[in-house]
C-alpha cells in the first residue's frame, strides 16, 4: 500500500484535520486541480508530461532545485517499476513528495523544553511576516497547555512593536515585559530574571526584524544570544524563524540569510492559509533543512498549529483520489 493511501485511512471523516484541509484549500484547489488535468490530457507518459508536470511543482513553490531533484527521483522510479500510464503515476507523485520532506531522518516538530531553568524561545524573521502575532498565538497555545508564560518585547527597533506585543499580552493574559526606549539586550537580561525570580516556565523574546544590514542584525542577535545564555545555560533552547509562506521563493531567500546570521532550529510558516503556493513547505525543508515546527493557517489564537507533514499532506493532496 501507497504511504499516501495510508495516510487517507488514518484520517476518515471523525478524524480529519479540518484545519488543515480548511487552511491548505487554496493550494490544493490550483494545484491538485492542474495535476488531475495533466493525467486526463495524457494516456501515456511522455517527455511532454514530465515538463507539464515539473512546470505545475514549480509554481506550488515548491522550488526549482527541490523539483529537479523530484523529478529525477520520479524518472528512476518510472523507469525501475516500468510505470507506463499517468493515472498509475498520481500516487507515486504524491509518496515522492512526502519522502522529499521526511528524507528518511527522524522530524522532531515538538519545541525543545528545559527541565529545570525557564524555557528561551527567541523569534527572528523580518518585519510583516507576523512575528508578534505568531508569538502572541503561541503564548495563548502554552497558556491552554497550564504553562506560565512571558513575553517580552525585544524588538525596539520598530515604532509601536512594544505596544503590539503588550496588547497580545491582554489578549492572551500573560505578563509582558518591554522598554522600547532601552537597548534590547538590556531588556532581554531584565526580563529573564524577573522569569527566573518568579519560576515562569516560558519565555518568548521578540527581536527586531530588519535583514537589511546583515552585519548590525548579526551582532545584536549575537548580544542577545550571550546574555541570554549568561542566565539560562544552553538558552534559547529554540530559535524560530518566521516567515510568511505568501513570500514564496522570497522566504527560502530568508531562510537562507538568517541561518548565515544565527543558529535557526525551527521554521515558523504563517499566512499559509492566504496563498496557492503552499508547496513552500517542501521547498524550505528541502533546501535549508530546518524543520518547520508551526504553520498558521487562521487569524484566530487558535489557528497556529504544530506541523504535522501527514496532516500537511493530507490536506493537499485528500481531492486527488
Amino acid at each position: 500500500m501507497s504511504l499516501f493511501k495510508n495516510i487517507k485511512n488514518m484520517f476518515n471523516k471523525e478524524k480529519e484535520p479540518k484545519l488543515y484541509s480548511e487552511g491548505l484549500k487554496e493550494t490544493r484547489t490550483n494545484f491538485v486541480s492542474k495535476l488531475i488535468e495533466l493525467t486526463n490530457k495524457y494516456d501515456k507518459l511522455t517527455e511532454m508530461y514530465f515538463e507539464e508536470l515539473e512546470e505545475i511543482l514549480i509554481m506550488a513553490d515548491i522550488g526549482v532545485n527541490t523539483v529537479i531533484n523530484f523529478m529525477n527521483r520520479l524518472i528512476t522510479r518510472v523507469k525501475k517499476e516500468n510505470i507506463t500510464n499517468p493515472k498509475d503515476l498520481k500516487e507515486i507523485i504524491v509518496d515522492e513528495l512526502f519522502i522529499t520532506y521526511v528524507d528518511e531522518e527522524i522530524l522532531v516538530n515538538k519545541l525543545n523544553f528545559s527541565n529545570d531553568n525557564p524555557t528561551v524561545l527567541l523569534f527572528v524573521g523580518v518585519n510583516g511576516t507576523g512575528k508578534t502575532t505568531t508569538i502572541g498565538k503561541l503564548a495563548y497555545k502554552l497558556k491552554q497547555d497550564n504553562k506560565k508564560v512571558m513575553l517580552v518585547a525585544g524588538d525596539t527597533f520598530r515604532a509601536g512593536a512594544t505596544e503590539q506585543i503588550e496588547e497580545w499580552g491582554k489578549r492572551v493574559g500573560v505578563k509582558v515585559i518591554g522598554d522600547s526606549n532601552s537597548d534590547p539586550a538590556s531588556v532581554i537580561y531584565s526580563a529573564l530574571e524577573e522569569a527566573k525570580k518568579d519560576n515562569y516556565d516560558v519565555v518568548l523574546i521578540d527581536t527586531a526584524g530588519r535583514l537589511q544590514n546583515k552585519v548590525n542584525l548579526m551582532k545584536e542577535l549575537e548580544k542577545i544570544n550571550k546574555v541570554i545564555n549568561k542566565l539560562i545555560p544552553n538558552a534559547p533552547h529554540e530559535t524560530l524563524l518566521v516567515i510568511d509562506a505568501t513570500t514564496g521563493q522570497n522566504g527560502i531567500s530568508q531562510a537562507k540569510a538568517f541561518k548565515e546570521i544565527t543558529k535557526v532550529t525551527g521554521i515558523v510558516l504563517t499566512k499559509l492559509d492566504g496563498t496557492a503556493k503552499g508547496g513552500i513547505v517542501l521547498a524550505i525543508k528541502d533546501e535549508v533543512n530546518i524543520p518547520v515546527k508551526f504553520v498558521g493557517l487562521g487569524e484566530k489564537a487558535e489557528d497556529l498549529l504544530t506541523f504535522d507533514i501527514e496532516k500537511y499532506i493530507y490536506g493537499l493532496f485528500k481531492d486527488l483520489m
